[in-house]
């Protein structure tokens, strides 16, 4: 093989992986066959057990950024739409463990009423994380990546 042939393998080698590097990891993380599972046992159980509330479209209810007359706010959207990638892992894990009000209260905020019940003795902890991976799977890459980076941040900060 000619030196220019072994040097034009080499860059396209070189640019492969420059490439795949640059792909952020969220995007390349839900391509994975194994996430795929996970994303449809996810669906199924935010089905049975979150739909009735969130939407089977993840869309939330009416008016989901005011109080109703009972004083608690509405289930609010999982898709782009709501604020639910805002929030790091680990305070959706306890918020659908531990139920809003409690999640809320180990964070700090007191008082807050919910109407989010806790999923902890209904779903395990492996399922409520496939619940929210589903729930992440409908994020744009822009929304997951910066949940992400959100996520990280708490974790490297000790919260």
């Amino acid at each position: 093989m000619k030196n220019s042939a072994k040097i034009y393998i080499g860059l396209l080698v070189v640019t492969a992986v420059a490439a795949a590097a640059a792909i952020p990891f969220g995007v390349r993380y839900y391509q994975s066959k194994n996430l795929a599972r996970e994303v449809a046992a996810g669906s199924s159980l935010y089905q049975q057990n979150c739909a009735s509330c969130h939407g089977a479209n993840l869309e939330g209810q009416p008016d989901w950024r005011a109080p109703g007359a009972d004083g608690l706010y509405p289930a609010p959207p999982h898709n782009d739409d709501g604020h639910t990638w805002h929030h790091t892992d680990q305070l959706l894990f306890d918020y659908t463990s531990l139920g809003g009000a409690a999640a809320l209260n180990k964070t700090g905020v007191e008082g807050f009423e919910s109407g989010m019940p806790a999923f902890g003795e209904v779903l395990s902890a492996d399922e409520i994380r496939s619940v929210l991976t589903f729930i992440k799977s409908n994020w744009s890459d822009r929304n997951r990546i910066s949940q992400q980076e959100r996520t990280k941040n708490a974790e490297e900060a000790g919260e």
